[in-house]
């Protein structure tokens, strides 16, 4: 058996969900469930669709299989005014500010995490989040999104659609243009500091968090290194890297008769 188009041999007798791990059939964990968080990061900023910048850094730590996506991962996005961070972790690690799974918002006077508020300077005091009663009502199909597209299909109304295809196609591309920047990286060893984030203190902490749960775990080996992706500046109008023919070059993939999609749809 081969993989589809590259004549490859697959390296499983049974491949089912492990295809997730393979860049030439997915895109990690940051794009399995990942991608479904952030959509709700996106929430939280103002006209957020894509990012001025991405860096990525990461590995596949404590496995011993065929799979080539980092299973823990931080990317760095810029949005101007605000900043997305996001995780992955793929061995077991204790919940933060609450959340296993999930999305956490640091704001001037605090986090807001789940359904509770830190305030800042009482960390360790969560009050419950504040409900709010007037939230628009349910679009054709409630909150089954199944549902919900059948209806909007049935009735030709594209605003009867609880979320635009647009919307899907923004926060699964923050998924992609991370991977991107890890492909594009090289390996450095786990020898202290991080350059990749610069003076970014948000994110420095976030990866001083990362390697302290990968000890946790036993997962940081003797010699042990992880890969630095290539900081990447992105032209959100045209939806390309700015001077990066190699980055630009995994926007898209070579694809396999008949299954194909068109640089122009009509």
């Amino acid at each position: 058996m081969e993989r589809p188009g590259t004549g490859a041999p697959l390296t499983r007798s049974r491949f089912h969900y492990d295809w997730h791990w393979q860049w030439e059939y997915g895109n990690g964990d940051i794009g399995n469930q990942g991608v479904h968080q952030m959509d709700i990061a996106r929430w939280a900023i103002a006209g957020a669709t894509l990012p001025r910048s991405v860096v990525t850094i990461g590995g596949r730590f404590g496995y011993v299989d065929d799979g080539e996506t980092p299973n823990t991962q931080v990317s760095l996005m810029d949005f101007g005014d605000s900043q997305l961070i996001f995780e992955v972790r793929g061995l077991e690690t204790p919940n933060y500010f609450g959340q296993g799974v999930g999305n956490i918002f640091h704001m001037e006077e605090g986090v807001i995490a789940g359904s509770n508020f830190y305030p800042r300077g009482q960390m360790n005091s969560p009050q419950p989040l504040a409900r709010l009663d007037n939230a628009p009502a349910h679009k054709p199909g409630g909150g089954d999104h199944f549902a919900n597209f059948i209806a909007a299909v049935r009735s030709g109304r594209r605003d009867d659609l609880n979320a635009d295809i647009l919307e899907g196609h923004y926060s699964s591309a923050l998924c992609h243009l991370a991977n991107i920047s890890y492909r594009l990286g090289e390996n450095v060893p786990f020898n202290g500091a991080t350059k990749a984030f610069g003076d970014n203190r948000d994110a420095v902490e976030t990866y001083e968090r990362m390697r302290e749960h990968l000890r946790s775990r036993q997962a940081l080996t003797e010699g042990a290194t992880y890969r630095v992706g290539r900081k990447l500046d992105f032209d959100a109008r045209s939806e390309r890297f700015a001077n990066n023919n190699d980055a630009n070059r995994l926007l898209t993939r070579n694809y396999r008769d008949p299954f194909t999609v068109p640089d122009r749809v009509n």
